[in-house]
């Protein structure tokens, strides 16, 4: 066991979010998509990672010395398949973020830009369904983005 600690291997939930950074505050996602609450789901996804996956404790971003910023740049649907030509019955969204971790004096101390995942989604059989599934992917996306951000931020060895 000593030997794979020594190499730079870690447990699952062990470590800071960043070398350094035990303290963080997360502001709210800028949303540059049409999508409502997708600025919020991709901050809460974020925050939960970092609390859940790391020994950094996320704090408000008035207290905090480290910040991090991020926006939703876009969100893009595409069909998969139809059952004929007019009607689709599952579709695949892509959505798109910019990541940035702040040092106290604002300088950018880790970045990532144009992050993104995909997910498929069943088109409903009406509106309120189809707005659903839709949040429901998005909401996967995201857990998916912030596992993948946390990890490459926190990735020191």
């Amino acid at each position: 066991m000593l030997t794979v600690t020594a190499c730079g291997y870690r447990l699952e939930g062990r470590g800071l979010v960043h070398p350094g950074v035990s303290r963080v505050g997360v502001t709210v996602f800028a949303n540059r998509t049409a999508q409502t609450h997708a600025g919020i789901d991709f901050t809460n996804e974020l925050i939960r990672e970092i609390q859940d996956r790391t020994d950094t404790r996320v704090v408000d971003p008035d207290e905090a010395a480290y910040l991090i910023e991020g926006a939703v740049t876009s969100i893009t649907f595409s069909t998969l398949s139809r059952s004929s030509t007019e009607n689709v019955t599952e579709r695949r969204v892509r959505a798109m973020v910019d990541v940035q971790l702040l040092s106290p004096d604002k300088t950018v101390i880790w970045s990532v830009s144009q992050f993104t995942a995909v997910e498929s989604y069943a088109v409903g059989s009406n509106r309120i369904d189809d707005t659903a599934n839709i949040r429901q992917a998005i909401e996967i996306i995201a857990e998916r983005i912030a596992e993948r951000i946390v990890s490459q931020m926190s990735a020191d060895f």
